[in-house]
């Protein structure tokens, strides 16, 4: 089954027909263009290059630029292989829109979660602190403690949990339910949160 990228635009509540709320994500899903057409003859893989958005030109490579010029496409803010489609379907420069969502169906979004710059231990990993302040700990209570041996083996181990910078990393949520689509202006609606900031670039796979 297909997926297209799209724009994370916020969340809102919307009533279903029984009168429940549902909390949903809005999702402005394309239109996204074709941009390139893999093949397992040529590449190996079947696969459909999407490309979203819009960006200026002196911000794209010059093999890039003239590709795109040559098959008369905007020059895309983000481009994401889809190896979903039956890519002898599409040529470049077809539109993929968001009909191809009804409601009801299953999908999975990808994206990048909310950064949160450098972090300590206890909201990068949920440490617990020190402990208590009767034992000369009064100013050591949100600090992780010790981080390794004394004789042997004289080393912090690898991978050991410590602060630093956390959040911006790939997520995906799996079985969100298409709630509403509004195909005139491009809308997706999804019960629950998707990863990103607004206005963050996702992608959504059925």
């Amino acid at each position: 089954m297909p997926g297209m990228l799209a724009k994370k635009l916020g969340m809102t509540n919307i009533f279903s027909e029984d009168g429940q709320i549902i909390p949903v994500t809005i999702l402005e899903a394309g239109p996204c263009n074709v941009y390139a057409v893999r093949s397992k003859e040529k590449d190996g893989y079947e696969a459909v290059q999407l490309g979203f958005g819009e960006k200026k030109e002196k911000r794209t490579s010059k093999p890039q630029l003239d590709y795109y010029k040559k098959h008369g496409l905007k020059i895309p803010q983000t481009l994401k292989e889809f190896r979903n489609f039956e890519s002898s379907q599409f040529k470049i420069g077809d539109e993929v829109k968001v009909d191809i969502f009804q409601i009801g169906d299953k999908v999975k979004v990808s994206g990048k979660n909310k950064g949160k710059g450098f972090q300590g231990v206890m909201r990068r990993h949920n440490f617990g602190g020190v402990g208590g302040t009767t034992h000369g700990q009064s100013d050591r209570l949100r600090a992780p403690g010790s981080i390794g041996s004394s004789s042997y083996p004289s080393r912090v181990f690898k991978g050991q949990r410590m602060a630093g910078r956390m959040g911006f990393e790939n997520t995906t949520i799996s079985n969100l339910k298409v709630v509403k689509v509004i195909a005139d202006k491009n809308i997706v609606m999804v019960k629950g949160a998707v990863p990103g900031s607004i206005n963050s670039i996702v992608a959504i796979n059925k």
